[in-house]
């Protein structure tokens, strides 16, 4: 059987990030590559962060995905080449983030990470208000900070932007 990446990559949307389910690891950008030689497939991941509980995980729902699609010779490598970061996120996933109750990341290209952490406004994912205010600088992981709404009241997490 021969494979293509862009085949591999589509399979591996239905690998999920087990901190957040909605989000795919293709979607978060934690995918770097796809290898294919021969009947060896090599996926390549860069962690989201350093430490992240989630990655044994995601490794092992990646080989169990090809495994599932006939790959014997399926080996995850993880990379560390370029730090992982949130402007890796597809806009499918921002936008599946916030329709989950949780505030996507904003981009840090477009503000720069000290910009964003001073000056930026998190919006809430429930009624889209701008007036937010950080409860704690840790939510339900430590990916993600806690926030409260002034308008609607209703708490929520912040994927934080990195």
């Amino acid at each position: 059987m021969s494979w293509t990446p862009s085949e591999i990559r589509q399979w591996l949307h239905a690998v999920k990030d087990p901190e957040v389910p909605v989000v795919s690891v293709v979607e978060l950008g934690v995918v770097r590559d796809v290898l294919v030689s021969g009947e060896a497939v090599t996926v390549e991941i860069t962690p989201t962060y350093t430490g992240c509980p989630a990655m044994k995980v995601m490794e092992q729902e990646i080989l169990e995905c090809l495994a599932s699609h006939g790959v014997a010779d399926a080996s995850v490598r993880t990379v560390f080449r370029d730090a992982w970061t949130t402007d890796w996120m597809t806009d499918e996933a921002r936008e599946k983030l916030r329709a989950y109750g949780i505030a996507p990341p904003q981009r840090v290209a477009d503000a720069g990470l000290v910009t964003l952490r001073r000056n930026a406004a998190v919006v809430c994912p429930r009624c889209g208000s701008h007036d937010t205010q950080r409860q704690s600088e840790f939510g339900s992981t430590a990916c993600k900070a806690l926030y409260t709404c002034r308008e609607c009241r209703e708490p929520f997490d912040y994927f934080k932007a990195i």
